[in-house]
């Protein structure tokens, strides 16, 4: 690996967020790659070549059969086997409607391909855009957010951000496991336990539904304070290099 960490940003069909996240990740002190859903899914040994892997957010496939779902069935069906390699490894990092794909997936909340939440629409039954305030688990295994304070705000734009589980088991493993990284402070979506971002067991994978892409310097932010969104970016960074130097 070089010392500088290589994203693969995911782009295409709906996805309208990739140039806002490779900045992140370069500001951060990664490198950026924007590579097509068709490019990965033609060559899914192209995977290999990158440390980081980031699913943006916007309407892939215009969220026909449900956010996210056609996008992870493509996933699941062409590149499965590299990322089931590459996830044991590298951070991967999902956003709005990457944590719609990466559930869909079933690479959260336990990195398995089995698929036991979900994203339905929001409990006001239309598409929500505001500034939220989040409380960050600080017991959490996440690698994405050890930067970060434990109360900050980011902006949330979804009309499918629900967090739901299919039983009370799966839920109650999330919580004892620390997986729920991410919570609102007043649920304005309806998310069970106000979930706003989980973790795999491995803290590795990692999705929230609000876009820390949208708060990277303190000018973004509609009012007077601390822009924290690029901080996620420097966590997995530091979390590559210092593995490296190890």
């Amino acid at each position: 690996m070089s010392t500088t960490p290589n994203f693969m940003v995911l782009w295409g069909d709906g996805i309208n967020c990739e140039n806002e996240t490779a900045r992140a990740v370069e500001l951060a002190g990664g490198q950026a790659e924007k590579v097509h859903i068709n490019d990965l899914v033609e060559k899914p040994e192209m995977l290999r070549n990158f440390q980081g892997l980031v699913i943006p957010g916007g309407f892939s496939f215009g969220d026909h059969l449900g956010s996210g779902q056609i996008l992870a069935l493509k996933l699941e069906r062409f590149v499965k086997e590299e990322l089931q390699a590459f996830v044991k490894k590298f951070p991967v990092m999902g956003i709005c409607n990457g944590f719609q794909t990466l559930v869909r997936l079933g690479l959260l909340p336990d990195a398995n391909f089995q698929k036991s939440c979900s994203l339905i629409k929001n409990e006001q039954g239309h598409f929500q855009n505001e500034w939220v305030e989040l409380e960050r688990n600080t017991k959490s295994p996440c690698i994405w957010t050890k930067n970060l304070p434990e109360n900050f705000v980011l902006p949330a734009r979804h009309g499918e951000g629900r967090f739901m589980c299919e039983s009370d088991e799966v839920l109650k493993g999330l919580q004892k496991n620390n997986q729920i990284v991410l919570r609102y402070k007043e649920n304005f979506n309806g998310a069970v336990d106000r979930i706003a971002g989980v973790c795999d067991s491995s803290g590795l994978v990692f999705a929230l539904m609000p876009h820390p892409e949208a708060a990277l310097q303190d000018w973004h932010l509609p009012f007077n304070g601390e822009a924290w969104g690029l901080e996620f970016f420097k966590s997995a960074l530091q979390y590559l290099k210092g593995r490296h130097e190890n």
